[in-house]
């Protein structure tokens, strides 16, 4: 089993076995437990007020009819009905979200007479008055918490030498004085008096930020890194102790803390959070595996070795649009410019949606079936898709049990041994091409056979999988983080590379992090978009890849050809010409192929790579400190590109600067998810606007911090005022200032073109 993903934490474990909880006891009026370094803050939480698209005395949209009522959300306010419906229509709010998440101010008999009332020939005028009346602020059942024992100097920081570097890391840091949160006991909906769609939490946790206003499962993860960095035990402790209380609760952890997630739950990293965890959650991890064991698992023979494996994927059992993107899921069910679908086609559709979000990654075209054209959410194919990322999870999940037990319970440590077995056996079988290793010794992976034969329900015929279309290096980096090591990667240091190369080709080619995907779409888990866990997922596997196949040098590119020539033959599934474009300014992309594609490689190194260590850097080592560089250049030049700056250290841009990101008004903003052609940019294309905060973006930022420290340099940010853009509106004209003791903005490739004497081609 690979160590890295597991962590210890000693400092952890005293602390998590002498909590104990009662949320299983009276939900309606659990209150918050602060811990000893949190008090309750009169910070508000800011709410929306309803905007009508139309005068308030026109009549709503006619309605299509309503969905099923869903067993699983009893609630005649915030599940599937008609107010739900009603409201959404009426569009109130840009965020479907909000309302779903606001609070009634009366019983829920009284909202629904009020709205009974209303329910027939509704204006905009009625609904704005209903919502007025009848609800307060989205999220008030929650309240911000202050950190009363943050400490300024967490011994991560010595890790770190770069004085901008560590400047960056200690902001950081202090952002989690504004996303911790607590159940408002105050405000709770107990008995007859209210009705919310919380689950009231008995501890202190961690928001993502911006909607994301309640605990999220997978979020967590990489929160919980950060709070260990940042010595925050005593709340991570809590983020556990509310998970362990849900799975007492529901038996199974939530996508999230609302009622209307309680049908799906996330990829299950609840164990691979920590392995101290043993009086309390050893059990509950047992509860949480048999939760997906009978809920998620299904039986599905190879077409390739005609054996027949248990496997895993995502299958939320929904006929209704979801209630926090309701808008949504009903304008992609009913639109008229499509075709129009039955009630079990919206049924079917309505399933794949919130399947999609029970992945974590929604959407992508990886969910899509063979036959989409990659337009429309109507193609989701994503219960029929064994992933091979949820099955990794789920074998080192038995790892780490069967560890656990530490010969306590021999029967309960050979079953997990057994099912660990099996699923690794299905995940080589199903999700590993092996017969793509080529010339230069190395592999090609089928990352989801979508198209695999499924038993019943599904469908028995069998197609070809995705395998030359779609490409995804975070799924490789989730198999070797969670201990499997296909053969292939294992068999030399040339196969390990060629395994890992697409990094290589990223760091030479693009301005950023590594994408989801390589294919360009509207959605938002696709190009260009790159996710912080990725980022995460893809530095563990390379820290954790075996000594003998992770030394030696970076290969060299042949004569005349781009890095793109070192990937094994096929690996992306597309051509070097079909790879998105990097832009150089706001009206010309690099070149598409030969050594001119590489337009980050300089000398030695590449574009925002950071330092070389000074001794000798294996080529594993060294692509992860061109990565764990390139995400601290996206996280660092998106916050001071948004208002950031370090006293003493960065200053603050100009307005005239700030008025390109339209931030002249904001302090910095750490956003969910970045653009791997911008650095100065946040990611773009999805269901909502993009978010900032921003949780797990700032737990990966403090772990490369720490364990990158002595590597990262400071990044060469792009100039505002250039006119270097991607992938966005912003047009950047103009002259910069550079100052040699700070972050350098600089149009984003000039310098390695000024350093190669061509500042020429460029202006």
């Amino acid at each position: 089993m690979s160590p890295s993903f597991f962590r210890v934490s000693a400092a952890l474990l005293p602390l998590l076995l002498t909590c104990t909880s009662v949320y299983g006891q009276n939900t309606t009026t659990a209150t918050t437990s602060t811990t000893s370094s949190t008090t309750i803050t009169t910070e508000d939480i800011p709410t929306a007020t309803p905007s009508p698209t139309g005068a308030l005395t026109d009549l709503l949209p006619s309605q299509a009819a309503l969905p099923p009522k869903q067993a699983w959300c009893p609630s005649e306010i915030f599940c599937a009905g008609e107010l739900l419906q009603t409201v959404n229509i009426a569009h109130l709010y840009p965020d479907d979200k909000t309302f779903a998440d606001k609070p009634t101010t009366k019983s829920a008999q009284e909202v629904l007479n009020a709205f009974r009332n209303i329910s027939s020939g509704t204006t905009y005028g009625q609904v704005v008055e209903f919502l007025q009346e009848d609800f307060t602020g989205e999220g008030q059942e929650l309240e911000p918490l202050t950190l009363a024992n943050l400490n300024p100097e967490p011994a991560f920081l010595k890790n770190v030498t770069n004085p901008v570097v560590k400047g960056f890391a200690q902001a950081v840091h202090g952002i989690w004085t504004q996303l911790i949160r607590g159940t408002n006991s105050t405000s709770l909906c107990s008995g007859s008096k209210c009705e919310s769609s919380l689950i009231p939490l008995n501890h202190t946790f961690v928001v993502p930020g911006g909607r994301f206003r309640e605990q999220y499962y997978w979020d967590s993860f990489w929160i919980v890194e950060g709070l260990l960095e940042s010595e925050l035990y005593d709340i991570a402790n809590a983020t556990l102790q509310n998970f362990m209380d849900e799975l007492n609760t529901f038996g199974f952890i939530p996508n999230g803390g609302r009622i209307y997630y309680l049908n799906r739950s996330q990829p299950p990293l609840f164990i691979q959070v920590h392995r101290s965890i043993l009086t309390r959650a050893l059990p509950l991890a047992e509860k949480e595996l048999t939760w997906w064991d009978t809920n998620r698992s299904v039986s599905v023979k190879s077409p390739f070795t005609n054996q027949t494996h248990k496997v895993y994927h995502y299958s939320v059992t929904n006929s209704a649009p979801r209630p926090e993107s309701y808008l949504t899921d009903y304008t992609t069910a009913n639109d008229p410019a499509l075709p129009t679908l039955n009630d079990t086609a919206k049924a079917a559709l309505y399933a794949e949606l919130a399947s999609g979000a029970e992945s974590g990654w929604d959407y992508t075209t990886r969910w899509f079936s063979h036959q989409a054209d990659g337009t429309s959410l109507r193609d989701l194919n994503v219960r029929n898709t064994i992933a091979v990322d949820l099955n990794s999870i789920l074998y080192a999940s038995h790892i780490a049990l069967r560890d656990l037990y530490n010969n306590t319970n021999p029967s309960r440590q050979s079953a997990h041994t057994t099912a660990a077995n099996a699923l690794r056996e299905a995940i080589l079988d199903l999700n590993w091409d092996s017969a793509k290793v080529r010339t230069i010794a190395s592999v090609s992976l089928v990352w989801d056979l979508t198209w695999l034969a499924l038993s019943s329900p599904f469908t028995t015929s069998i197609s070809l999988p995705i395998s030359e279309t779609i490409y995804s290096l975070p799924l490789l980096s989730t198999l070797t983080w969670s201990g499997i090591y296909p053969k292939e990667v294992l068999a030399s240091k040339e196969s390990a590379f060629g395994a890992f190369s697409s990094i290589h080709l990223v760091m030479n080619r693009y301005n950023g992090t590594f994408p989801a995907t390589f294919i360009e779409t509207h959605l938002q888990w696709d190009a260009p978009n790159a996710w912080p866990p990725h980022q995460y997922i893809a530095l563990q596997a390379l820290r954790h890849l075996p000594a003998n196949v992770s030394s030696g040098a970076l290969p060299t590119r042949p004569e005349g050809k781009s890095t793109f020539a070192l990937l094994p033959a096929g690996q992306l599934g597309l051509e070097e010409a079909k790879l998105p474009g990097q832009p150089l300014t706001a009206d010309r992309n690099a070149t598409t192929s030969g050594p001119d594609a590489d337009v980050s490689l300089l000398s030695g190194s590449v574009f925002n790579g950071g330092n070389a260590s000074t001794t000798e850097e294996g080529w594993a080592a060294a692509l992860g400190r061109q990565l764990a560089n390139r995400y601290y250049a996206s996280t660092l030049c998106s916050w001071h590109a948004t208002g950031g700056s370090i006293q003493d250290i960065l200053p603050r841009l100009s307005d005239a600067e700030l008025n390109v990101t339209q931030s002249t008004s904001s302090f910095g903003h750490m956003f969910e998810k970045f653009s791997n052609l911008d650095i100065d940019s946040a990611g773009r294309g999805g269901e909502y606007v993009v978010q900032a905060g921003f949780g797990w973006t700032n737990g990966v930022l403090l772990w490369v911090a720490s364990n990158y420290g002595n590597v990262l340099a400071a990044p060469q940010c792009p100039n505002l005022l250039e006119g270097v853009t991607a992938g966005g509106s912003n047009t950047k004209t103009g002259g910069g200032s550079e100052n040699d003791a700070m972050v350098v903005r600089t149009p984003a490739f000039a310098v390695s073109i000024v350093l190669a004497g061509m500042l020429s081609l460029l202006y």
